[in-house]
């Protein structure tokens, strides 16, 4: 795992802003790592989070003037890769309307070597509405009235779908950590 980039510093942002492309290049070196984890907590596949990601990008360089320095640019990138991810998910579940009930299954190892590629596949079992209330609400930090929002439901839901994700997960890894039981 690369170590945390440095902030985006304000010299990089003008140079992009000019269409600079090495500058476009630096940045996208920059933040591809951090807005990739993103994308792979929301999207169903890894091509499809490779997707979200270069949409992200682009929409990244398209709208750039629309950041305003209020708070740290990675935030902001993030922001539209969660939005991307989520406008991504979306897309699949109408162009694939029964893959929502047919998630793969995934294996990771047991409890204690759970690594974070392993807890990604988990993740990636629960239906699409309960990981992503998890990621938005337990990775990114959204209230749940913000995630009702994103996603156009009830502040009510979220919660409830955060409590269902939570139970989903619980069960699944106690299954794995003790296969014997029911």
């Amino acid at each position: 795992m690369p170590p945390p980039a440095a902030p985006v510093d304000e010299a990089l942002l003008m140079a992009c802003r000019r269409g600079e492309a090495a500058a476009q290049h630096r940045l996208y070196q920059k933040l591809s790592y951090l807005l990739m984890g993103v994308c792979l907590r929301y999207c169903p596949s890894r091509t499809e989070a490779e997707d979200a990601l270069q949409n992200t990008f682009v929409k990244i360089f398209t709208r750039l003037d629309q950041y305003r320095g209020q708070g740290p640019f990675e935030a902001w990138a993030r922001r539209i890769a969660v939005t991307t991810s989520l406008h991504a998910v979306e897309q699949h579940r109408l162009r694939h309307p029964s893959s929502s009930t047919d998630l793969p299954t995934t294996e990771p190892s047991a409890l204690e070597h759970l690594a974070a590629d392993d807890l990604l596949a988990l993740l990636a079992t629960l239906p699409p509405g309960y990981r992503n209330v998890l990621n938005l609400y337990a990775v990114e930090g959204y209230s749940h009235q913000e995630i009702g929002e994103l996603l156009g439901i009830a502040e009510g839901t979220s919660k409830s779908q955060l409590a269902r994700a939570r139970r989903l997960l619980e069960t699944r890894l106690t299954a794995q950590h003790h296969p014997q039981l029911p």
